[in-house]
């Protein structure tokens, strides 16, 4: 029987794990939201109607403390009245008429206030139907006391002291005590609204606070449940699904993941299922493809067979540039011929040059006693025309002096000899001018005799300079020879250039490949054997691969070529695919 209780306990717990697994976390979130908005609604609503019961209740017995004060204020209001007639009658007897005018000034305020309190208790909404006789009757009681009173005031201050004291000992006594008999009757009907006002509020209260605490005992037990079917739904799987994740994190791919549930968490396992078996396939490739890693050195082989052959072409490329060299070597000598020749032509035009140069220096410092004696004419030139503008100041003044004097003429005979005197200095200033002026004609013929002499030495300098040229024409017949020969080298230069740069190519290549295989090997079987595949055998580290060609093999070169037509190597990627032959396929 035990058995069979468990067993029914377990489809029950598998029925309602079954039912929840179908249910989506979006729905359930739903479901809880739905149901805490659902709780918030009711429990809002509950408190609101209470509160709305207890302001009533609070109102009614605002209102029945409204009118129990209405109805107290005006009864104290027209005893207080009384109490001041009272004292303006005691005053009015003893001859006092100035507290008396004020005793009964207050009598006349009072009566107004107490009669304000009456009117506004008798148009008071909040009087219980079932009190409106009451009231009534308490309204006629006050209206009578308020008459005796107002009987009393009149006695008073018409100076009836008999009528005030008949008045105020037995009609207003009798109101008074009619107006306390219908008073008490109405503060007790309205001490009765008070009080049951007050208990509907107490049971409002006690209702409300029994709602609170049955909503939140409710309020715990959903989220009890909520966070039940939460942990059922969300956490669990999530615990299981990090577990999983885990295992293969720590590379055991062997594990088996199932989940019947169809919601996020079942896609989440079917995903996480999805990724183990890409990784098993995944991994399981690459054991396959770590065995034909050995396999590539061995094109490494062809390639170094292939570095070989280029080798013994740039053998020959190096012979054909020695003999290209050779007649480079011919040519350069029959240059160096017309250039001595080209040298001492050039040493011959430059003694023609010098010489000319000497006969320029000549001819500039012919020019130079020219100019000096040109300089020399125009100082003449201005000693002369200072004497003309004195000889002409003289004369004006012998003038003057001749127009003075009138028949004396002394002053005029100074005049004339100093006259005469700058007359001689003009003309001793004249001779030199020519005499100098001749000179310079003298020197200016030498000049032309220098300036021919100094053309016919331009010519020799001309005619030898056409000799250089001629030498000149054969120097680069010559060049055009060197630069045919130098277009060869430079050609077997290009091949052996080209064939060494693919030789260097192919050699980084080569040992960058071995060693990236060796690498990539080694680091593949170790990343492999991390993880555990069902029915996979375990990789052991793969062997270095071997060198297929020794350094030796390759055939020298002339050193004496290679320094002189030696060209930089470019440099090349090591995993840089190579071009022709057997490695394509590498």
């Amino acid at each position: 029987m035990i058995a069979a209780s468990n067993l029914d306990r377990g489809d029950a717990h598998g029925a309602g794990m079954s039912i929840l697994g179908k249910l989506r976390i979006s729905t359930s979130l739903t479901v809880v939201l739905v149901l805490f908005v659902v709780f918030m609604g009711a429990s809002n609503f509950v408190s609101w109607n209470g509160l709305r019961h207890t302001a009533d209740s609070v109102q009614r017995l605002s209102a029945v403390t409204d009118e129990v004060q209405a109805v107290n204020g005006a009864f104290a209001a027209t005893q207080r009245a009384r109490v001041s007639l009272a004292g303006a009658q005691s005053a009015a007897r003893v001859g006092n008429e100035a507290v008396a005018k004020d005793l009964m000034k207050t009598v006349g305020t009072r009566l107004e206030q107490g009669q304000k309190l009456i009117n506004s208790f008798a148009q008071m909404p909040s009087i219980d139907p079932e009190d409106q006789d009451l009231a009534k009757k308490l309204v006629s009681t006050y209206e009578a006391l308020n008459d005796s009173v107002k009987a009393e005031q009149k006695a008073v201050i018409a100076g009836d002291t008999v009528a005030y004291d008949q008045i105020s000992s037995v009609k207003s006594i009798a109101a008074s005590r009619a107006f306390n008999t219908e008073l008490e009757k109405f503060s007790k009907q309205a001490t009765a609204r008070g009080d049951e006002a007050q208990a509907a509020a107490g049971n409002t209260f006690g209702r409300l606070q029994t709602v609170i605490i049955a909503g939140m005992v409710l309020a715990l037990l959903v989220a009890g449940l909520a966070r039940w079917a939460l942990s059922r739904i969300v956490q669990r799987p999530l615990s299981e699904v990090g577990a999983h994740l885990d295992r293969m994190a720590s590379g055991d791919l062997t594990s088996s993941i199932d989940h019947d549930s169809s919601n996020e968490i079942g896609m989440l396992f079917a995903a996480t299922k999805r990724m183990q078996e890409s990784l098993t396939r995944v991994i399981g490739t690459v054991h396959v493809s770590a065995e034909s890693v050995s396999a590539a050195s061995k094109q490494i082989a062809t390639g170094n067979a292939d570095l070989s052959a280029r080798t013994e072409s740039q053998a020959g490329s190096l012979e054909e540039t020695a003999s290209s060299m050779e007649e480079l070597t011919s040519t350069v000598k029959q240059n160096a011929e017309n250039a001595r020749q080209a040298n001492q032509l050039a040493s011959t035009a430059s003694e023609v040059a010098v010489r000319g140069g000497h006969v320029v220096s000549e001819v500039v410092d012919m020019m130079g006693s020219i100019n000096a004696s040109s300089k020399k004419i125009v100082d003449i030139i201005s000693v002369i025309d200072g004497i003309a503008f004195q000889t002409n100041i003289l004369a004006l003044n012998a003038a003057v002096e001749a127009a003075r004097a009138g028949e004396q003429g002394k002053g005029f005979a100074v005049v004339a000899t100093e006259v005469r005197s700058l007359a001689q200095r003009s003309a001793s200033a004249a001779k030199e001018i020519k005499s100098l002026i001749s000179d310079s004609v003298g020197k200016v013929e030498s000049g032309s005799k220098l300036v021919d002499q100094a053309g016919a030495t331009m010519d020799e300098i001309v005619r030898s300079i056409r000799r250089v040229t001629d030498i000149m024409a054969e120097i680069t017949d010559a060049s055009a020879e060197q630069g045919a020969g130098i277009e060869q080298v430079n050609h077997a230069i290009a091949e052996m250039d080209n064939a060494t740069q693919q030789n260097a190519a192919l050699v980084e290549e080569a040992a960058a490949a071995a060693q990236a295989m060796q690498d990539q090997a080694a680091t593949l079987v170790q990343t492999v054997n991390v993880f555990k595949l069902s029915g996979m055998p375990q990789l052991t580290r793969l062997p270095a691969p071997r060198e297929s060609v020794k350094q030796g093999a390759i055939p020298s070169v002339r050193k004496a070529s290679s320094a002189r037509v030696a060209a930089p190597a470019r440099k090349v990627p090591a995993v840089q695919a190579v071009r022709g032959g057997d490695w394509e396929e590498f």
